[in-house]
């Protein structure tokens, strides 16, 4: 990979820091509006919560298939480590595919969904 590519790259990825960091603020308003619904039984709470939530994991997975792209462009160098990335960012995409599916079809919000 040539230099250009690679501090291109390191722009792309700390923009991605910034926005990990707005995804981090609101997953912390998010746990607030749903403590809120499990003691006071606030619906409105519960909707912002799956709303915030679902946003959240939409703009994860759109991070995650950035990666995926970035990996599967390395792939074709063949080697180890390449393979083995693209194994990775592969799972960490199905791994939020998954969350969004679980927090779309949740509407009781029974199960913890967490940002890793």
């Amino acid at each position: 990979m040539n230099n250009s590519k690679r501090l291109k790259q390191i722009e792309n990825e700390n923009l991605i820091w910034i926005i990990y960091l707005f995804i981090i603020f609101f997953s912390f308003y998010a746990n607030k509006l749903e403590k809120d619904y499990f003691i006071n039984r606030n619906i409105s709470s519960k909707n912002k919560y799956r709303t915030i939530n679902t946003i959240i994991f939409i703009t994860l997975v759109i991070i995650y298939s950035y990666f995926e792209k970035d990996a599967l462009e390395t792939y074709n160098n063949k080697d180890k480590l390449s393979k083995l990335s693209l194994i990775a960012t592969t799972l960490v995409l199905i791994s939020g595919l998954l969350f969004l599916y679980i927090i779309i079809e949740d509407v009781n919000i029974d199960e913890e969904i967490a940002f890793n």
